[in-house]
């Protein structure tokens, strides 16, 4: 049997639901560096970027570049990286699809793997060059077994983050 009208709990739930999933979501894939997962080489990818580069690909109108801010933050805190790290570049690559999105007229499955890759690259690329500053030796052709596996592990992060979009969404 339908619903012509949904009651009140079900309004709070599905608002419940619309503003605080991606966050959530985003807020976990953060919490996931705290899993002692022990590699001899950087291969795992930064999820809680995937995450939030498949929110703001999937949906650009729901978050704005200040956003990126408070959840970078956390990150930051999260990971363990220098204050600031995360806050720094989540933004501007927010800021740069902004400017991608106001100059696209168009985009499809393989042109946001694209962008994704890009972004991808750009992030890994700060992070190396940030360790850089902070006296770090390592050569940046060692990540790029985690560029890669970034890159591959997107579609899939892509694909979660649009059932969870597509749960979100549901009456």
């Amino acid at each position: 049997m339908s619903r012509i009208a949904l009651t009140h709990g079900d309004v709070r739930r599905k608002d419940f639901r619309r503003r605080y999933v991606p966050i959530i979501s985003t807020v976990l894939a953060c919490l996931l560096n705290l899993l002692p997962i022990i590699t001899a080489a950087p291969i795992v990818p930064d999820f809680a970027f995937l995450v939030l580069l498949a929110w703001r690909l999937l949906r650009p109108e729901m978050w704005s570049a200040t956003t990126a801010i408070g959840l970078g933050l956390f990150n930051d805190l999260i990971a363990g990286h220098p204050v600031g790290q995360s806050v720094a570049l989540w933004t501007g690559t927010f800021l740069l699809m902004d400017m991608i999105d106001s100059r696209v007229v168009w985009r499809d499955y393989w042109m946001d793997w694209l962008f994704a890759s890009l972004f991808i690259l750009g992030y890994t690329y700060g992070d190396w060059l940030i360790g850089r500053w902070m006296g770090s030796s390592a050569e940046f052709s060692v990540l790029w077994p985690m560029i890669g596996s970034s890159v591959l592990a997107y579609p899939v992060i892509a694909r979660f983050i649009l059932v969870l979009d597509r749960w979100r969404l549901t009456r």
